[in-house]
């Protein structure tokens, strides 16, 4: 088991493991408690420099409840606190400062001595108006509904607060309850709870890795978020003896007169992704100009239809070529045109290498069957028109690979468990984005052929990890989908 899988547990086994982890050694679990402050708010810095960054002399509101989640806020804002002396910091004890459990009462005192006493308690009738960010520590994964009386309301005064950015702890406290704290950012502490992938309040969501050996504990899980570890093997050192072949050959197939920029984009970032070499059939009266833009790829023009499309008579530049490929790619930009669809169907039958199938050529009698292991890369409006009804799991089960079900929360399924990636947010909500993940898994597909599930992994992280890279850098609003190419190899090298 990759040691950067995490498994997403039920609360009955998080509770379970933590309490056999730390047993009744409170030290241990004030270590972890410690580690989860500070990771939290590594992380909230992180998100906030989406937004420019939090200001130096910025407004910080700390929900803090009676148990854990409660510490890990109170810390996540002392850590904050340390790093920017000018922060304005506000406290608010939800159930009251008397409920606070040992270890958040020690949290408390840790949180007040590293503030020395320039912290504020508030109430309802104290909050200020507006915030820069809330951090929400009232309930963890040992809630139980409903609200109470109390916690509703002042939840729902804090919901109503204008705040820049809101983040949770572990859960949003309250969880899909009608008041439940609405977050932007939500950060898993340890392990990744069951009940938080399916909360439409919990925002954005972030693994707080405490390095717990959860994969270990928990060989049997069928449910997983991926880390950054993943991309890993990526960072090593290449052979010195290596050529151009030792790195794989893609085939892409696709482009069309009506959409010309999709395959350009794939192949943009197949040629990023490590791969020896790449060659790319497009439409010939599209060659020229992309051997102009991307020299590196080899471009084979084709036959046309009368729309634009890939023709069926240009069968004879496959068939010249296609013992050369390790990996195919096939549909970015292709158009849904028969004569096309039926094109690509005979070479993805006939190619015995393995396959990525996006975009138009996400077509039921295309991916039924395939004797090649392949990857297949919807988005949600794809994978109902191949799916015939069935769910992510059932789809992928027996199927000769993986589907990755792009979306806010990008699922990586083959049939027996599913990968989750956390990387990625609004900023890949942009015409482009899907096309620039083909060229990446098409491209480590073909230097990793046989490991189709591993590379459709590390691709998807390898993408999202790059777009929180230019969120970060360049914000969500005002940039392009190409401007992710930038940022593929800081990723990789650890520039953060």
């Amino acid at each position: 088991m990759n040691a950067d899988l995490h498994p997403i547990l039920s609360c009955e086994e998080a509770k379970q493991f933590e309490e056999d982890l730390f047993g009744c050694d409170e030290d241990r679990a004030w270590d972890a408690m410690v580690c989860a402050g500070a990771g939290v708010a590594g992380a909230i810095e992180d998100d906030f420099a989406e937004l420019g960054g939090l200001p130096a002399k910025g407004r910080l509101l700390v929900l803090v409840g009676k148990g854990h989640n409660g510490g890990d806020a109170l810390l996540a804002a002392a850590e904050l606190a340390q790093r920017r002396p000018g922060l304005r910091i506000e406290v608010w004890f939800v159930p009251g400062e008397r409920a606070l459990r040992p270890l958040a009462r020690r949290a408390l005192e840790t949180f007040a001595q590293g503030l020395g006493g320039r912290e504020r308690r508030v109430d309802a009738s104290t909050v200020a108006a507006s915030y820069d960010l809330v951090i929400d520590g009232v309930f963890g994964f040992q809630y139980r509904p409903p609200l109470d009386a109390r916690s509703v309301a002042a939840l729902a005064v804090v919901n109503a607060l204008d705040v820049r950015l809101r983040a949770s702890v572990d859960l949003p406290s309250g969880w899909d309850d009608p008041g439940a704290f609405r977050a932007d950012f939500t950060y898993a502490t340890g392990s990744v709870k069951a009940p938080l992938l399916g909360l439409t309040n919990a925002g954005r969501l972030r693994l707080v890795d405490l390095g717990f050996p959860t994969a270990a504990a928990f060989p049997q899980s069928r449910a997983w978020v991926a880390g950054p570890g993943v991309l890993a093997p990526l960072g090593r050192l290449r052979a010195a003896a290596s050529d151009k072949r030792s790195f794989g050959h893609l085939f892409v197939l696709g482009g069309s007169g009506r959409y010309p920029g999709a395959v350009l984009m794939s192949v943009l970032a197949a040629l990023q992704s490590g791969v020896g070499l790449v060659t790319a059939f497009v439409p010939a009266s599209l060659a020229p100009a992309f051997a102009a833009r991307a020299p590196e790829a080899m471009w084979v023009g084709w036959p046309e239809t009368p729309e634009g499309g890939l023709a069926m008579e240009g069968m004879h530049l496959w068939r010249e070529r296609a013992a050369r490929a390790s990996a195919l790619l096939v549909g970015p930009g292709a158009g849904a045109e028969a004569e096309t669809l039926a094109l690509l169907q005979d070479i993805v039958r006939s190619s015995g290498v393995p396959v990525v199938i996006d975009a138009d050529a996400l077509q039921p009698e295309l991916v039924r069957d395939l004797p090649v292991a392949s990857v297949l890369t919807p988005h949600a409006g794809e994978f109902a028109r191949i799916a015939g009804g069935r769910d992510l799991r059932a789809f992928s089960a027996g199927r000769n690979g993986v589907t990755v079900l792009k979306g806010p929360l990008t699922r990586i399924d083959d049939g027996r468990e599913v990968v989750h990636s956390f990387a990625g947010g609004p900023v890949l909500a942009r015409g482009g984005s899907g096309d620039l993940l083909a060229g990446l898994i098409g491209g480590l597909l073909a230097q990793t052929p046989a490991d189709p599930k591993g590379t459709a992994i590390r691709g998807v992280v390898w993408h999202g990890r790059a777009a929180d890279r230019l969120a970060r850098t360049r914000g969500a609003v005002a940039v392009r989908t190409t401007e992710l190419l930038d940022h593929f190899a800081p990723v990789i090298n650890r520039l953060q």
